[in-house]
């Protein structure tokens, strides 16, 4: 019987090697996957800022890491050692089966990780206020205006102030705060700026906003992140941050064209497709943004819909 009990516990301290196996090697990959060379989260994301609002989302993410390091580091450092302790073969350690309670165990599990909760409270909590996307980021400054709007399957962005208007491409002057306004001419979609702000929601026949700057010139990339059909991996566009004179030409060259924004040009630009390049608007209508939050233009998919039924 007492040999029965052992070929069974051997069994049993075999399955749970080969289980202690298995979730070291999804630690080691879920660590080293993002250190690959050439991963886009150091070279296209918020681990290399262009701004003051990612540069602050960069320094939370690492305060956070560094202290949930104070959880997972003993973990990961106590399963194999209790593991290797507590084997089949280790006859000479105390074996007590009727253990039960620890005063010295119930503090180390408790006490812990409710100052961690404590100190992480504290800190997301200010932090959560100070990245408020509503919050404007140098109050001081007058911002430059942005209203953008979400279609399938590009980004519409509106130069209220310049009465200009860019298509899968935004032109952004360096040290200057920028206010978005932002709505969706079709589903809900999120816009997210990995390198200049966090993640917001786009939402039909509402607005809301978003504050960044750009602090250094370059080239960066926004997209959206909430899938809405065939054309969503397509739905990228270009971020430039130039200098103020640079912003300046930008406009002027722009408004040189005569392409003007109207009901009729929004109309074609909403119907459900994927432009092969940017495109630009020397003119745009007075209140048309509002009038696409309120829906009284009908959006061009309506009668790409209707087209596409079969009649008779």
């Amino acid at each position: 019987m007492a040999e029965d009990d052992q070929v069974r516990m051997k069994r049993l301290s075999l399955e749970h090697y080969a289980r202690l196996m298995r979730l070291c090697r999804l630690v080691l990959t879920i660590s080293v996957v993002p250190l690959l060379p050439g991963c886009a989260v150091f070279s296209r994301g918020f681990l290399a800022p262009g701004g003051p609002v990612a540069a602050a989302e960069r320094h939370e993410f690492f305060f956070v890491f560094a202290v949930m390091l104070l959880v997972i580091g003993p973990v990961l450092l106590l399963t194999p050692l209790i593991a290797w302790h507590y084997r089949l073969s280790n006859t000479k350690s105390a074996f007590r089966p009727n253990w039960a309670f620890s005063w010295y165990l119930e503090g180390l599990i408790w006490i812990p990780p409710t100052i961690i909760v404590i100190v992480l409270a504290f800190f997301l909590v200010g932090n959560s206020v100070r990245l408020d996307p509503y919050r404007r980021v140098m109050p001081s400054l007058a911002p430059l205006q942005i209203q953008a709007v979400a279609l399938d399957w590009k980004w519409l962005f509106i130069y209220p102030d310049q009465h200009i208007a860019s298509v899968n491409q935004l032109i952004l002057p360096v040290g200057t705060p920028v206010h978005f306004s932002l709505t969706s001419g079709t589903v809900m979609q999120s816009l997210l700026m990995p390198r200049l702000a966090g993640q917001i929601y786009a939402m039909s026949g509402m607005t809301t906003q978003l504050n960044v700057l750009i602090s250094d010139a370059g080239t960066y990339w926004g997209e959206n992140v909430q899938y809405n059909g065939d054309g969503f991996k397509n739905e990228k566009f270009q971020v430039l941050g130039v200098r103020p004179d640079d912003f300046s030409r930008w406009v002027k060259s722009v408004q040189n064209t005569r392409t003007v924004f109207d009901d009729k040009a929004y109309h074609d630009l909403s119907r459900q497709s994927v432009l092969p390049h940017p495109i630009a608007f020397g003119a745009v209508d007075p209140g048309i943004f509002t009038k696409i939050v309120k829906h009284a233009i009908e959006p061009g998919y309506v009668s790409q819909h209707q087209e596409a039924q079969p009649h008779g």
